[in-house]
Parts: structure tokens; sequence; C-alpha cells
């Protein structure tokens, strides 16, 4: 796989012909529709197993190997001509290299919305190792509000995927409740009731784990909520289930907030399997304009989440979405939610250019709405999924979690492939 980005005079074609591929290939793997054009500054992924390196002036195989990821011995391997004498190389001559290959195998989770379309779930799939279907309501009586995920979890052991149940403090109208989870985490009888009823859930659905993501917990309750794991582990965890929870993006361990504080990093490494770190939403729907995981800030969090957390433990969080804000940007309104693929055919529709920020390794552009409205849209392609996959190894994180998988990207899950093989529990 390489990323090519899109410059002036470029073609499907001339794209293609350069790479050795098809235009149709190129189509399908950018999620491209017909009557699309280009966009300069536009990611391409170009699904190829093998490239050509023109060799420079000072070039080794140790070199060539390791700005492409790859080892001397398989340079050699690949190529005859160097077989006979591996110290030598001569400026001009041409190298065959891969383009990429996994470098080891990693845990993926995926949440989703029980309305996902079958087509995309059944695509999807093979590169899960959970499907965490978002989600199960608690109530103040430690009763659960069902979601209908009779399908998602039939497809999900079809295709050798984990599923995750997944139990939430959200309102009926969206949105977390503090208040419903304090009473949760400080009234024993309805703490009973809730782990009794969750067990019982996991038990009838043939759930293989539990995810909890409780949010905006009252500072006050941080050594509840800690207790109330405690209590979940003691139940679950003889019985076999993997455990979970999801936690804020925390920089350090007294960050104020009520995001963050009763998310205490150390008690969820201790007691949890896995803990996804929501590293997204640094632009959100009422921030101004600014890209939704910086890989700068996501590194932040990760530099100091693996201090507390054992790292073989942490699954990274991946947006899959952007947003369109309008300028200038008034605090208090909302920007739209916009798909990443539906950002790219966005800026074909307005003629934008497409710009990188190479801080927040993410893309952005500006366009003029039919109504005379300036725009700026924040979103994710190749380039900025392969900077935010690179800090899988970078912390020796066990994987990554997405939010959602509900719209496909083709874009990310080649780029995944190329870099690490994916991890199934049976």
């Amino acid at each position: 796989m390489v990323i090519y980005v899109v410059q002036s005079g470029d073609s499907l074609f001339s794209i293609a012909r350069e790479y050795g591929v098809t235009v149709e290939l190129l189509r399908a793997a950018n999620q491209i529709l017909p009557d699309q054009g280009l966009v300069v500054g536009q990611a391409l992924v170009i699904p190829t197993d093998f490239v050509t390196h023109t060799v420079a002036p000072g070039d080794t195989l140790f070199t060539i190997a390791r700005r492409y990821g790859t080892t001397v011995e398989r340079l050699i391997d690949l190529n005859p001509l160097v077989q006979s004498n591996p110290n030598f190389l001569r400026v001009g001559q041409l190298i065959t290299v891969p383009a990429s290959e996994p470098s080891r195998s990693i845990v993926v989770n995926g949440y989703c919305y029980p309305e996902i379309p079958q087509s995309t779930l059944d695509i999807t799939l093979p590169d899960l190792t959970f499907l965490s279907p978002f989600s199960y309501r608690v109530t103040a009586e430690g009763g659960l509000v069902p979601i209908d995920d009779a399908r998602l979890i039939a497809s999900a052991y079809r295709r050798n995927v984990a599923p995750v149940m997944v139990i939430t403090n959200t309102r009926p109208t969206g949105g977390f409740d503090p208040d419903l989870v304090s009473t949760v985490l400080n009234d024993m009888t309805v703490q009973r009731t809730l782990i009794e009823n969750v067990a019982n859930t996991l038990n009838t659905k043939h759930y293989y784990g539990l995810n909890i993501d409780f949010e905006y917990i009252p500072p006050a309750d941080r050594e509840a909520y800690n207790a109330f794991l405690e209590r979940v582990v003691a139940r679950l965890r003889p019985i076999g289930y993997v455990l979970m929870t999801a936690v804020a993006p925390k920089l350090s361990a007294d960050q104020p907030g009520q995001l963050y504080e009763a998310h205490d990093y150390p008690a969820h490494g201790r007691l949890m399997d896995y803990v996804v770190i929501m590293t997204y939403e640094w632009g959100y729907l009422y921030s101004p304009p600014m890209a939704v995981a910086p890989v700068d800030q996501v590194e932040a969090v990760l530099r100091y989440a693996v201090t507390a957390i054992p790292p073989q433990k942490i699954l990274m969080g991946m947006p899959n979405y952007g947003y369109d804000w309008t300028l200038p940007h008034v605090s208090g309104t909302a920007a739209s939610p916009i798909s990443n693929v539906g950002a790219v055919r966005l800026a074909a529709r307005t003629g934008s250019p497409i710009q990188f920020d190479q801080v927040a390794r993410s893309p952005f552009f500006n366009y003029t709405a039919a109504d005379g409205a300036r725009h700026e849209v924040w979103f994710e392609d190749a380039r900025s999924v392969q900077a935010k996959l690179n800090l899988v190894d970078q912390f020796g994180l066990a994987g990554v979690s997405y939010w959602t998988i509900n719209q496909y990207f083709s874009q990310n899950w080649l780029v995944l492939r190329s870099m690490y093989d994916v991890t199934k529990r049976f």
C-alpha cells in the first residue's frame, strides 16, 4: 500500500498508470464515485504490494529497509541482482521494496449503533477483534434498557469476532447523566441488581465480554466507581468474560474537570483486561474548527497513559468522522458531523483544495456554500490514520478502538491492514 497525494494535473488514469494498477481499483479503494473529480491535496491509497526505489547517494540496504519498514534480508530476496553482491549499490539503481508489511497483530474494537447497515457490518467485521454495539442504558433501579443487538451478535460470531456488551449512563434523550451514575455507584441494592442484570444479559445474549462506558461521573464518586469495578470483576471474571472500560483522554493523574477526575487510570489498568482511551473530540460539535484527534494531543495523552496503565491493555481511540463548521465560529453554534468519504466528495463538488496540518497530522479545507457562508471542514484521511496508527507501535499498545464503524471508510482499513494483522479471539 502506498499513500499518494494528488497534485495539480493528476488524473486517476495517470496515477493508475504510474503505479501499475487499474482506475477501477483506485476508485474502489478510495470510494470515488464515477462522476467525482480529484482534488489537489487529496490523499489516495494505492493498493500495491511493491514499489520501486531509486538508489540515491548515501543509500545502503539498511537505510532503505528502515525507510520502508522492512528488512535487509527481504530486500535481498526481492532483488536478484543484489543477491550476488549485497554490499554494492550504485546511484540510480532500481530496488524493489515491499510497499508495506504488517509489523505485528493488534486488538481492534469497533463501536457500532444497532442500525448499522448489514453490508457495512459484513465488510468491516474481518478487520475487528471485538464488536461493541452501543449501548445498554442503565436505570436508577439497576435495570438495563435493551437494544436490538441479535443481528449484530450473530453476524460477529459468523466472522470470528467477539461481541462485547456496552453499558452506559446515558439519558433516553442522549448525553451522559451524572446523577444517574452517582445513584448506581452509591446505592448497594441498585448496584447488586445492576451487576446481576448484566451477568444475565451477557449469558442470555451470548456476549463475549463487557465494556463499561460511564462518563461525567461526579469527582466525589471516584472511589465508588473503583469499588464498583472491583465488584464487576469479582462477579464476571471467574466465569470467563473479557472486561474493559472507556475513559476520558487525560494528560495527568490530577487533571481537573468532571469528564476526567473520576476516571482513575491506575485502578482501571489494574482491574480491566482492556482500557479504551477516547482520544478524540478535541474538535467537537460546539468547538471552534480544529482536528478531531490531533496527533500531537493524542501522543501527549498516551505519554501519560502508559505510566499509569500497562500499555498492553490500552486501546487507543480512533475517530471515524469529521465536522463541518460555519465561519466565523460563534460560541454555542453547532458544527455538522460529516463522514470522511463525504468530506472528500464535498471538497470535490466545491472545487476546494485539501490542506494538511503538519502538527495535527490532519486534513482540512475551506469552501463557500450556496448561501455565501464560508465553511471549514476537518476530517480523517489515509495520512492521519497512518500517523495515529504509528503511535500503537511507538507506545507498545494493545491496539485501537473505532468510534464508530457505522460509516465504511475503506482508506482506514487498507492502511490498518498494511501496518498490522488483527488479533482474533477464536
